[in-house]
């Protein structure tokens, strides 16, 4: 076969008209592959969970992971990870001297390429990812945690972090913030932001609150009753 042929066929397609028909094969070939990304990556981790708690896989950029780890400056001990992706904020947190660094994944294709980036980088032995439901995991023990998840599934993580978490925990949310929650700390801007909780000035602040509108009952109680006397 003559070499010239792929360049000349290249160029060929280049100048030559698409058409109708060539714009549909396009588009048919680029909807098989983002369906196939979608059923290969994407879809697994979502066929049993609700559809508000479903997040789709965004990788972190490396500013974001930057800005969480800043938060951290200063801290020990172990790291969690809550919707760990392909891994690299658990694989940054092992650099970083946070041991053990654990990562909780439900999808399964992201939990194996999570364990290669770990691999490639030398540390597969040394940080886990674990194909788990993040609601039934046990954050009694964990101080340090970190979360990229969407603001629907964020609203309802908020109770399950202050019941269990202790309060010397700090969490760290990458993206989007927790809506109900006070942030200690801000770093970064735009996108790439992120926001700092401390446990136990997030359980005061709420039991301040809860406080404030026990009053404000009690007092709308005593009005109604000096009102039918």
């Amino acid at each position: 076969m003559d070499d010239d042929a792929p360049d000349e066929a290249l160029a060929d397609f280049k100048t030559k008209p698409l058409g109708g028909w060539g714009v549909a094969q396009i588009a048919a070939a680029t909807g098989l592959t983002v369906y196939a990304v979608w059923v290969g990556i994407v879809q697994p981790g979502f066929r049993k969970v609700p559809l508000r708690l479903q997040v789709p896989y965004i990788p972190a950029s490396k500013a974001q992971v930057d800005h969480v780890m800043t938060m951290f400056r200063g801290r020990k001990g172990g790291l969690v990870d809550l919707g760990s992706g392909d891994g690299r904020i658990v694989l940054e947190a092992h650099r970083q001297g946070f041991t053990p660094a654990v990562g909780y994944e439900l999808n399964p294709w992201l939990v194996r390429l999570a364990n290669f980036h770990a691999w490639r980088a030398g540390h597969h032995d040394e940080v886990s990812y674990r194909r788990e439901d993040l609601w039934k995991v046990d954050l009694t023990e964990c101080k340090n945690v970190t979360v990229f998840l969407a603001p629907s599934v964020l609203s309802l993580l908020q109770q399950k972090l202050q019941t269990e978490l202790p309060d010397d925990a700090l969490v760290v949310a990458g993206r989007f913030p927790f809506p109900d929650w006070t942030p200690c700390r801000i770093e970064g801007h735009g996108v790439d932001r992120a926001w700092a909780y401390s446990m136990q000035a997030q359980r005061q602040h709420t039991f301040k609150k809860n406080d404030k509108l026990t009053d404000s009952n009690l007092n709308n109680e005593l009005t109604k009753e000096k009102g039918s006397t």
